[in-house]
C-alpha cells in the first residue's frame, strides 16, 4: 500500500497561500490597501484575491473596517458570501454577524454594513455590485 493520492501527471501552477488569518499577526503581515468608494467611510481596506473576467466578474477578497467604519450602499448582482474572521459587522438590517460566522446576501440584495468594533472578514462575490448612494 502506498501513500500517493496522486495518479496522474501534476500539472505546474502558481498557488497562493495566506497563512494564520485567524490570527492578528497574519492579518497584520498582509499588504491592505485603501478601499475608497463614494458613501464608503474613511478606514476600510481591501486585499483583493481575485477577480474574473466579464461576463461574470466574479471577485475574492479580504476587508478590514476600522473601528466606526461603514461600506457604501450597493446592491448586489450576484450571490454574496462574507466570512467573518475577527471583530462584528452589522448589516443596516440590524443583524449582527460575528467571528466564525458566515453571511450569504443573495441577487437583489441592496445593504450597508458598518461595524462598531472593526472587522475583518473574507468576501467572495459571484457577480459585481451597483451603488445605491444617491448624489
Amino acid at each position: 500500500m502506498t501513500d500517493t493520492i496522486t495518479d496522474h501527471t501534476v500539472q505546474e501552477r502558481s498557488i497562493t497561500v495566506l497563512r494564520a488569518l485567524l490570527t492578528e499577526a497574519g492579518r497584520a503581515a498582509l499588504e491592505w490597501n485603501t478601499w475608497s468608494e463614494p458613501g464608503r467611510s474613511g478606514g476600510v481596506d481591501i486585499l483583493p484575491l481575485y477577480a474574473t473576467e466579464a461576463p461574470q466578474n466574479a471577485t475574492a477578497f479580504l476587508v478590514r473596517f476600522a473601528p466606526g467604519a461603514h461600506g457604501d450602499l450597493h446592491e448586489h448582482l450576484g450571490h454574496e458570501l462574507m466570512f467573518v474572521l475577527e471583530g462584528e459587522l452589522i448589516n443596516d438590517n440590524g443583524d449582527r454577524y460575528r467571528a466564525g460566522d458566515l453571511v450569504i446576501e443573495p441577487p437583489g440584495s441592496v445593504h450597508r454594513v458598518r461595524t462598531e468594533t472593526g472587522v475583518t472578514a473574507l468576501g467572495v462575490r459571484q457577480g459585481p455590485t451597483v451603488s445605491r448612494e444617491t448624489a
